[in-house]
């Protein structure tokens, strides 16, 4: 299938497929026009890094993972991958729960229950 194809089928932009390839995460076919040909496997490929990106991992990481994902996986790579995949899922905690301490201050402010740190007395502002 052509690159606009692969575009409608994944509702991905020919922008970032034509990015995906930059970036060593999908590979195509030239046709002698210098059309890009994708395989079947694309969409499948296109929706599952499509996914990574939105779980926050970089292209570096996605681009190593996807020869994890092959029916045969190169031994070793997988397992190292995987360490690096869980660090990446352990700052998204860590910076979750930084959020939601400070989406708590701001919501102990707003309710009158606390002042913010070095002022004193009564807020000042009508909400």
């Amino acid at each position: 299938m052509r690159i606009g194809e692969l575009s409608r089928a994944t509702g991905t932009s020919t922008r970032s497929l034509r990015y995906y390839e930059d970036q060593g995460l999908l590979s195509s076919d030239r046709r002698s026009n210098g059309y890009r040909e994708y395989g079947e496997e694309a969409v499948r490929q296109v929706t599952f890094i499509q996914d990574l990106y939105r779980a926050g991992l970089p292209s570096q990481i996605i681009r190593d993972i996807l020869p994890c994902t092959a029916p045969t996986p190169p031994e070793g790579e997988c397992t190292q991958l995987l360490a690096r995949v869980r660090q990446v899922r352990d700052e998204l905690a860590r910076q979750e729960q930084q959020i939601a301490q400070r989406r708590e201050m701001l919501d102990r402010y707003l309710t009158g229950a606390a002042t913010p740190a070095g002022i004193g007395g009564q807020r000042h502002c009508s909400t």
